[in-house]
């Protein structure tokens, strides 16, 4: 949760958020979140005249902040870290403003996140959003790409992944905390979205 002049709410994987200087902002995240924070003297052009405060970052950079975080696990020096900053930057350079999510559907989205603990239907979702569940399905998949469930279970493997690799949790109670009181159907969902077991992953047995 973020909340920024003009902006309060969450913000979905694969989202950008622009802190302007002097901007004052509040900040919460869920313990599993995983997110990187750039500290930058300077905003490229195309978002210091943008007026967009959130929007989607393309795969490039979504594939280049993958890598950051596994850079930065294995070895941290400062001459490669000034190199990831130059490259950052110019892939900032690239993003594309304008994708604003409807209101209702990031209004669904925030209830997802705060609620991947529970069971989460069409229905629930769609009333959270005022409309019909036809209607919430179509405008769904228009701005996050996905359909509401497969978008559901991706937050909900990202979320298992970050504490499975971050925590010392059991994963019986990894699993229960994105959704799943059936270890095996969450093990066998973890392996069909990453192609390994979440014990593999964690070392865990």
């Amino acid at each position: 949760m973020i909340e920024i002049p003009g902006f309060s709410g969450s913000v979905s994987v694969g989202e950008c958020v622009v802190i302007k200087q002097g901007q004052e902002h509040r900040f919460k995240a869920d313990e599993a979140a995983r997110f990187v924070v750039v500290d930058m003297d300077t905003l490229p052009t195309n978002l210091a005249q943008g007026s967009q405060q959130v929007f989607d970052i393309n795969q490039p950079l979504q594939s280049f902040l993958l890598f950051v975080e596994k850079q930065l696990a294995h070895q941290v020096h400062p001459q490669i870290e000034q190199l990831l900053f130059q490259l950052f930057e110019q892939l900032l350079t690239e993003q594309t403003l304008g994708h604003q999510i409807d209101p209702r559907i990031r209004r669904a989205q925030t209830y997802i996140t705060e609620h991947l603990e529970s069971p989460l239907c069409i229905h629930t979702l769609s009333q959270q959003a005022h409309l019909s569940a036809t209607q919430f399905k179509t405008l769904f998949k228009r701005y996050a790409g996905v359909s509401p469930m497969n978008y559901i279970t991706q937050l909900r493997m990202e979320k298992a992944k970050a504490l499975l690799a971050h925590s010392d949790l059991p994963i019986q109670q990894i699993a229960e905390q994105v959704g799943y009181s059936d270890l095996s159907a969450f093990s066998r969902r973890f392996r069909q979205h990453f192609g390994l077991s979440p014990s593999r992953l964690s070392g865990r047995h």
